[in-house]
């Protein structure tokens, strides 16, 4: 499948990405990716461990969670295309819990002979509730002479 690019003449303000949707977080993904990524914070692997910290029980690494954000955001306006990108953790993901990616491109300029979109990023829960907010800024090309 050939990627779609995103064009600096394509784009208005207020365009939204395609949503990742990441359904049913388990247990097994927060341990695959513990290995994956070297986090053996217990916390995340261990029940009792977990409550005694005063959870409720083991929770998602916040960076898995941002790697979700940031499959959205590469996917949408390409590898090699981003700026700029901020985000911050605002709660955690319980095993069950499904996450949606989502972005929103807010500014569009040109700036020293390059086109830039400026985005608001977010991932929440089936609740509805941000599990991450954040904003990005990427560099687009203009769309070729036909």
């Amino acid at each position: 499948m050939e990627k779609k690019v995103l064009y600096f003449e394509e784009i208005r303000e207020g365009d939204e990405a395609p949503p990742v949707v990441v359904a049913n977080i388990t247990r097994t993904h927060i341990v695959k990716y513990s290995g994956a990524s070297g986090d053996f914070n217990p916390i995340h692997h261990d029940e009792l461990y977990a409550i005694r910290g005063g959870n409720d029980r083991v929770f998602a690494m916040g960076m898995m969670t941002a790697g979700f954000l940031s499959h959205l955001v590469t996917g949408w306006v390409g590898d090699g295309q981003l700026r700029k990108y901020k985000i911050r953790f605002t709660r955690q993901v319980w095993p069950g819990d499904t996450i949606t990616c989502q972005g929103k491109i807010t500014k569009k300029y040109t700036a020293d002979g390059k086109n830039y979109i400026e985005a608001h990023v977010f991932a929440e829960n089936q609740r509805g509730e941000k599990v991450i907010t954040g904003a990005m800024a990427a560099e687009v090309p203009n769309k070729p002479a036909v």
